[in-house]
């Protein structure tokens, strides 16, 4: 756990604070939208705020089972280390802050495991430079889902009661930037794969991480039944596609982490990568004509005229 602790350290740090909505209620003349921002950001830990991207503008607390992009964990004065009269920290040390500060509290939060590769990551809410100013050292840490990019994810539920795996709706397809897999796109943009579906590699191996090759010929197995309900029965082959079954590392089986995403993509012709994909492989349902009434026996035929 202390590896998988440490790698979380390093590996979520890249989503923190790029997207803060450091700005929430500036220059906003509706009293009762500034009240409610100002709850939000001072959220206790267990609840879920949801804004508009990027600016924050309209923060609001919500249910944990809507939509949202954040979920509080804790929040952690840091007047010790910055007194009175301090200067606030520039970007790369907030960066710092925030993993040193919010980390610990985000696993014990999670029960004690937390995925460096999984589905959620640590970020933080920190004070506006008039907050600053006026005092408040109060880092306001929590979790989120973030696209590589870095782009915000909606996230559903409570983090600390749903499985850390890194999976997607069934219907997602992930751009092809460069060779590396990008953000979530429509299905009708170039992309490298179309998520159809998940499977759970628990019941496989109920002990000991499993060897990557194990978990590849598993998940092949498990995920060719859900292509098949996906597409239909579609040939991928002579549509030049190919099924990818995704694995987990060590840090995110050790973390409780087992479910996978069953993908499909192409290979470049001469075998060395993704080739760019566009448009779905989703089944399309079959629709049926209902059959034109027909009068009852005895009954008048119209006419024209």
């Amino acid at each position: 756990m202390a590896g998988a602790f440490a790698g979380a350290l390093i590996l979520l740090c890249s989503s923190i604070l790029f997207s803060w909505p450091v700005e929430a209620g500036r220059n906003d003349p509706v009293a009762i939208a500034q009240e409610e921002r100002r709850k939000a950001f001072d959220s206790p830990a267990g609840s879920c705020l949801q804004w508009t991207p990027p600016e924050g503008a309209d923060m609001r607390r919500v249910d944990c089972a809507q939509s949202h992009l954040f979920e509080v964990t804790s929040n952690v004065d840091i007047s010790g280390e910055y007194p009175e009269n301090a200067p606030p920290p520039d970007t790369e040390k907030w960066q710092a802050i925030a993993v040193a500060k919010c980390t610990p509290g985000a696993v014990t939060y999670l029960g004690g495991n937390l995925d460096p590769f999984g589905k959620f990551s640590v970020n933080a809410l920190k004070p506006t430079n008039e907050q600053w100013s006026d005092g408040d050292r109060k880092v306001r840490c929590g979790l989120q889902s973030a696209a590589p990019s870095g782009a915000l994810l909606t996230a559903v539920g409570s983090a600390a009661r749903q499985d850390q795996s890194k999976i997607h709706e069934p219907g997602t397809c992930l751009a092809l930037v460069g060779q590396e897999i990008g953000d979530p796109v429509p299905c009708d943009q170039v992309h490298a794969f179309e998520i159809v579906g998940n499977v759970d590699l628990g019941a496989a191996f109920p002990a000991d991480y499993p060897a990557v090759e194990a978990q590849t010929e598993r998940a092949s197995d498990l995920c060719a039944a859900v292509t098949t309900a996906y597409t239909g029965g579609a040939d991928l082959a002579a549509k030049g596609l190919t099924p990818y079954p995704d694995t987990l590392r060590p840090e995110s089986w050790a973390a409780g982490s087992r479910k996978v995403d069953c993908r499909v993509g192409a290979k470049l012709p001469d075998g060395t990568g993704l080739a760019p994909v566009t448009g779905s492989v989703r089944a399309v349902p079959a629709t049926t004509t209902p059959p034109a009434s027909q009068p009852p026996p005895g009954a008048p035929t119209p006419s024209g005229g």
